[in-house]
């Protein structure tokens, strides 16, 4: 493999029935660095139909050029479709670099993607850095359930790929005065390469916590007691224009849904305020949280390891502690 040939940083823009989902604009963000650093360009592939409207969109959020492959068995997500897609640009392009968000879509996709045009893939990056003498893209993943951080390198072959967990990198901001290049990309699709059919979409009727993009969250642990005790996390949560969280010891007490968990086995996050309640601090939680601007431990224990990276710590009950910072919210609104 010449690996001269290789170019670009590329991410894969996810879109869902035509919106940009949250983490393209996370791993345009990233991707803008490791570009700039290696002195290359930053590049998006967006599938779909009648999308080529998004293609603005992302080179506002930093693309310097836009593939895009609009066709109508590329409507609806399917692991064949896209696969297929995809690695028919990337051998006829040759990025140097494949970003995808480690959602359900980007785990199923990239992997299969890996595989045809055999590379290497690193999954669940929290971290990406480029070596400074070789330009070759260091990918940092938790491993051992998160007991440490494991740096992987692909030598050998190209592209480089990685999933890279939603919530841990710093979103792109928006720039209306840039300009970029949208380039049509030739789709040799036929029905009978895709062996599903989406039907119908169903949206579930659960409430579900949408914990990536709120910039407030108050999070309940085992500390709570019971699942009665999120009534008093969930009193605060609205008084801060937040959203519940939870540690995996509540969730798997069936006090709350999945939805809400934080940390290596939940979701990822990087909140403007972190408030954790009631959780001692279990490394997988930390990894899931630590990024947080600001981050408020409540817990009785003086040594629980949540007060090593919190900004603020109230050691005491929180059943005493959150009901009185609930209410100095409360009664600045008023104000």
């Amino acid at each position: 493999m010449d690996l001269n040939q290789y170019k670009n940083v590329w991410v894969y823009a996810e879109q869902r029935q035509g919106v940009i989902t949250p983490v393209v604009k996370e791993l345009l963000g990233e991707g803008r660095k490791l570009a700039d650093e290696i002195g290359t360009q930053l590049c998006a592939i967006l599938l779909g139909k009648d999308i080529a409207g998004l293609a603005n969109e992302l080179i506002r959020y930093g693309a310097d050029k836009v593939y895009v492959a609009d066709h109508p068995l590329l409507e609806n997500f399917t692991t064949d479709g896209h696969t297929k897609v995809i690695t028919d640009a990337i051998e006829e392009y040759k990025p140097e670099i494949v970003l995808y968000g480690a959602t359900h879509i980007g785990r199923d996709l990239a992997p299969r993607v890996a595989a045809r045009v055999n590379t290497g893939l690193t999954a669940d990056c929290t971290k990406l850095e480029i070596d400074p003498e070789d330009k070759k893209i260091l990918q940092t993943r938790p491993a051992f359930g998160g007991n440490l951080m494991a740096t992987i390198v692909c030598p050998s072959h190209r592209p480089q790929m990685s999933t890279v967990r939603p919530g841990v990198m710093q979103k792109s901001e928006p720039d209306d005065t840039r300009t970029g290049e949208v380039i049509s990309v030739n789709v040799k699709l036929e029905a009978s390469d895709v062996r599903t059919r989406v039907l119908e979409i169903v949206k579930s009727m659960k409430e579900v916590v949408s914990l990536t993009d709120a910039e407030v969250i108050v999070a309940g642990g085992r500390g709570l007691g019971s699942a009665e005790g999120f009534a008093v996390i969930k009193k605060l949560a609205d008084a801060m224009g937040g959203v519940v969280g939870a540690s995996r010891a509540a969730v798997d007490a069936g006090w709350i849904d999945h939805s809400h968990q934080v940390g290596q086995t939940g979701t990822t996050v990087k909140p403007k305020i972190y408030v954790a309640c009631g959780i001692s601090g279990a490394i997988q939680h930390l990894a899931g949280m630590q990024s947080s601007d600001t981050i408020i431990a409540i817990n009785k224990n003086p040594r629980a390891p949540i007060f090593e990276v919190a900004d603020y710590g109230l050691t005491g009950d929180l059943f005493e502690i959150v009901p009185m910072i609930t209410e100095a919210y409360e009664n600045e609104k008023n104000l």
